[in-house]
C-alpha cells in the first residue's frame, strides 16, 4: 500500500467521528521504483493531508520531508524527488492500519488494506438491507 492510498483512507466504523488518519503498524516495508511524473505530483499536492503524510512516512522509515509546506516547494527538484519517493515508492506490504478512535486494526496483507467492517461495526441503510432481504425470500424455479 502506498502512502498515497493511506492518505485517502479513514475508518468508517459506526459511531466513529475521528477516523483519520489511520495509524500505521508496519511489519514489512518495501521500496519499488516508479517513474516520476512532475505534473501528477503538482496536481495531487493540494489533495494530500500533509501532517499525517509526514508522520506516516516517518513510521515507514523515511524522514526527508519538511514538517510544513507551501506550494512554492513544488519548484524545488529536491522536494519533488522526496515527495515522489514517499508518496509512490514506499509500500507497506504487511502490517495494520489502526483507527485512531477505537483502536480497531485493519490488516494489510501483500500491500492490500482490508477495510471491511464486522457486522456490528457497519452502518446498515435500512432500505438497502430490506431490499436484499426481500430478494432472498423470492422462491427460485428449479434448475433442469
Amino acid at each position: 500500500m502506498r502512502l498515497l492510498t493511506h492518505n485517502m483512507l479513514s475508518s468508517n466504523i459506526k459511531g466513529v467521528t475521528n477516523g483519520f488518519p489511520l495509524r500505521i503498524e508496519a511489519e514489512k516495508v518495501m521500496e519499488r521504483q516508479v517513474e516520476m511524473n512532475t505534473d501528477f505530483l503538482k496536481n495531487i499536492f493540494t489533495k494530500i493531508e500533509w501532517k499525517p503524510f509526514v508522520e506516516a512516512a516517518k513510521t515507514l522509515g523515511f524522514s526527508q520531508l519538511p514538517e510544513d509546506v507551501d506550494p512554492s516547494l513544488l519548484d524545488s527538484q529536491d522536494f519533488l524527488i522526496n515527495f515522489h519517493h514517499a508518496l509512490l515508492e514506499i509500500h507497506l506490504e504487511e502490517g495494520a492500519l489502526v483507527c485512531p478512535e477505537t483502536g480497531r486494526k485493519f490488516p494489510v496483507s501483500r500491500g492490500i488494506p482490508n477495510m471491511l467492517l464486522h457486522e456490528d461495526e457497519a452502518i446498515i441503510q435500512a432500505g438497502k438491507f430490506n431490499l436484499s432481504f426481500r430478494l432472498a425470500q423470492v422462491p427460485c424455479p428449479p434448475l433442469h
